[in-house]
């Protein structure tokens, strides 16, 4: 899944995919330093990074990319898979350590460490918990796909 800045209008009236002229502004001013060019439109890596929502990327776009700026969310959150550590026997909680919402919480497991449990209303999808990750077992998924994994 290719991750657009957020605020990329992709469908409606308003669509960043067509408007997007791969200038590159948002990727230069990217303070994470987090977007790239993939095929000429701009794309998230979370794994370089964290998105603070800062807004320089639909600032400094020359064309009506951005639907309403920058919003304060992606559509996606985050999953976390079966390589997940806790999920191995092993205490690690830096995902929740590295979340700037709380989203990422940690439940008790009868005779094992505590296993990651998502707030999905409170997950931004901004990534931070992605990089931190030591076995690269966050990623990003689609609300109603991680329900049904739920």
């Amino acid at each position: 899944m290719r991750i657009r800045p957020p605020g990329f209008a992709e469908d409606g009236a308003e669509d960043g995919l067509a408007a997007c002229t791969g200038c590159g502004a948002c990727v230069a001013h990217c303070p994470a330093g987090i977007l790239s060019l993939a095929d000429g439109l701009p794309a998230v890596d979370f794994a370089v990074g964290e998105c603070t929502f800062c807004g320089a990327c639909a600032q400094h776009c020359p064309e009506p990319v951005f639907a309403d700026g920058v919003a304060g969310r992606f559509d996606h959150i985050v999953a976390f898979s079966a390589s997940c550590l806790p999920f191995q026997g092993v205490d690690c909680q830096a995902c929740r350590d590295a979340c700037p919402t709380g989203a990422i919480r940690f439940r008790p497991v009868r005779g094992g460490p505590f296993v990651p449990d998502l707030a999905a209303d409170a997950c931004t999808g901004c990534g931070a918990c992605i990089a931190v990750c030591p076995v690269g077992a966050v990623a990003v998924a689609l609300p109603e796909m991680e329900a049904a994994h739920a």
